[in-house]
């Protein structure tokens, strides 16, 4: 049995205790999705045009990355800048809202480059159990 400490930066700051006004939850609301934390750690750098952050994503789909841009344009966190030029010429950069978000990602983004061992033992794991219901049910997971 695993336990867990708590400690007092995990306990929720109100009486709703870990309810959707949870800043965490919020925070995992904007930026839990498989692309977006990506997007914009790809963005912290500098001024990209669509087809620089495609080649930087190689995995992303055309159609994945507009919505990714499109959520985070309208969240405020990156700006987009159209060129009236043939042919047409479009930036994207991160916003000071964006700028703000960036820290916390790429501290994710270094921890994950520095723990890949980790993570594939994990994403081994996860699979085997996945495709194995009665592992799930030993290791208390269903």
């Amino acid at each position: 049995m695993v336990t867990m400490k708590v400690s007092a930066m995990t306990t929720p700051p109100t009486g709703e205790g870990f309810g959707p006004r949870y800043p965490a939850r919020r925070l995992l609301e904007l930026m839990g999705d498989k692309w977006t934390p990506v997007v914009l750690f790809c963005l912290s750098g500098s001024v990209m045009r669509f087809g620089e952050i495609q080649r930087a994503i190689p995995d992303i789909s055309k159609k994945m990355l507009i919505q990714v841009l499109r959520s985070l344009e309208a969240g405020g966190l990156v700006e987009r800048t159209v060129y009236a030029v043939v042919p047409p010429k479009t930036e994207y950069r991160l916003t000071p809202d964006g700028q703000t978000l960036h820290g916390p990602v790429a501290t994710l983004c270094e921890w994950a480059g520095r723990n890949e061992g980790f993570l594939d033992r994990v994403h081994q794991r996860r699979g085997t159990q996945q495709n194995n219901p009665a592992a799930l049910e030993e290791d208390g997971g269903v």
